[in-house]
C-alpha cells in the first residue's frame, strides 16, 4: 500500500478539509489535478459527480481555501445569494438535483456565463442526468466540464478505513483491512456505514476489533 502520509479523505465524523487530508487515488486523481489547474480549464463550467461520502465536499473546501470563492447550497439558493456572488470569481454550487428553485439555478448560470466566473456544481448524478423541468437549464448543463469520481478502488478503500479507525481510537490488524475490502461493498456509503458500525461494536463490546467481530458486522 501506498505511505498515509500521502494525502486523506475524511467523512463527516471529523469536518476537517486540510490538503493533508486528502487522499489522492486512482478514483479522483483526475478531478485533483483540474482543480489545481485552475483556472486553466476548456470551460467555466464544472461539474464534479459521485457518490455521498466521495470527497466532493472535501475537493470543494480545498479548492476555496487555495483559490477563494463562495460556496452555496443549491437547495437553499436565494435571490439575495445572487447578489453576493457579484464580488466573487469563483463560486461553488453543492448538492445540485431536482429539488431546487430551477429557476434561481437558471439565473446563476447565465451570471456565471455573462460576468465570466467560474462555477463548480457538485451532485450525486451527472448534472446532464438531472431530470430538470426548465429547457432552457436542461440546456445549460451541457456547458459543464463533467468530473465523476469513481468508486474506490482498493488502495484507497484501505485508507479510508485506517485512517477513519484511527480517528476513533480504533486499532486494527492490517491484514484485518485487506480481509475487510475483498467482502464489503465498493461504495463510500457502504465504507462510511461499516465504520460507524465497528465504532458502535467497539463501544458497546469494549474489547479490540478481532476478525469475530468484523465477520460479525459483515453479517458472515
Amino acid at each position: 500500500m501506498t505511505d498515509l502520509n500521502q494525502l486523506i479523505i475524511k467523512f463527516d465524523y471529523e469536518k476537517n478539509f486540510k490538503d493533508d487530508d486528502f487522499y489522492v487515488s486512482k478514483s479522483n486523481i483526475n478531478i485533483f489535478n483540474l482543480l489545481n489547474n485552475w483556472p486553466k480549464w476548456e470551460k467555466n463550467f464544472l461539474n464534479i459527480n459521485g457518490d455521498r461520502y466521495s470527497g466532493k465536499t472535501h475537493l470543494t473546501s480545498i479548492f476555496q481555501k487555495k483559490f477563494k470563492g463562495i460556496k452555496l447550497d443549491a437547495r437553499l439558493l436565494t435571490d439575495d445569494d445572487l447578489l453576493k456572488i457579484k464580488i466573487h470569481q469563483n463560486i461553488i454550487l453543492e448538492d445540485l438535483s431536482e429539488k431546487v428553485d430551477e429557476k434561481l439555478i437558471y439565473s446563476l448560470f447565465n451570471i456565471i456565463d455573462i460576468d465570466n466566473k467560474f462555477i463548480i456544481v457538485t451532485s450525486i448524478k451527472p448534472i446532464v442526468d438531472i431530470n430538470f423541468s426548465l429547457i432552457d437549464l436542461r440546456s445549460r448543463t451541457k456547458n459543464f466540464i463533467m468530473q465523476k469520481i469513481e468508486k474506490p478502488d482498493d488502495e484507497l478503500m484501505f485508507a479510508l478505513i485506517l485512517k477513519n479507525l484511527s480517528d476513533r481510537q480504533i486499532s486494527v490488524d492490517k491484514k484485518l483491512i485487506n480481509f475487510i475490502i475483498k467482502r464489503i461493498d465498493r461504495s463510500y456509503s457502504n465504507i462510511s456505514n461499516f465504520i460507524y458500525k465497528v465504532d458502535e461494536l467497539s463501544l458497546k463490546k469494549k474489547k479490540p476489533i478481532d476478525l469475530k467481530i468484523i465477520k460479525e458486522i459483515l453479517g458472515e
